[in-house]
């Protein structure tokens, strides 16, 4: 895990959820408003999950398995941002998608990021 990578892309992302919340609630109404502030709190939730991710990487330092679970982790919470809010912001602002299912998909990669986390917290040493 590059950590200056992950730390950039965290932050980012945590400035994007920022945004979308203020265009939330300054140009939408309805549910297009929902769908945005539900994205926001994911994608900011994520971010600060990435960087929490960081933060034990130095703590697996020495353990494969759970230097991978982190990877893995990481790479699973930038698809559910991608594909979870992603998917949420564009039926807010173009309407549905021509790709079924992918804000389930992100939805799926959010809750694996979560358990390759606890993959990774089992194989700390302490």
């Amino acid at each position: 895990m590059t950590d200056r990578i992950w730390i950039v892309f965290a932050a980012l992302n945590g400035a994007m959820a920022v945004g979308s919340g203020a265009y939330a609630s300054h140009a939408l109404a309805g549910q297009p408003q929902e769908w945005f502030r539900t994205a926001g709190q994911f994608q900011m939730a994520h971010a600060l999950a990435l960087l929490l991710l960081v933060a034990l990487n130095g703590r697996l330092a020495g353990r494969a398995a759970g230097l991978l679970a982190l990877r893995i982790a990481g790479w699973l919470f930038a698809a559910g941002i991608l594909l979870f809010c992603g998917t949420l912001y564009a039926l807010a602002t173009v309407g549905p998608l021509p790709v079924p299912m992918t804000a389930p998909a992100g939805g799926w990669s959010f809750m694996l990021g979560w358990v390759a986390l606890a993959v990774a917290a089992l194989t700390a040493r302490g």
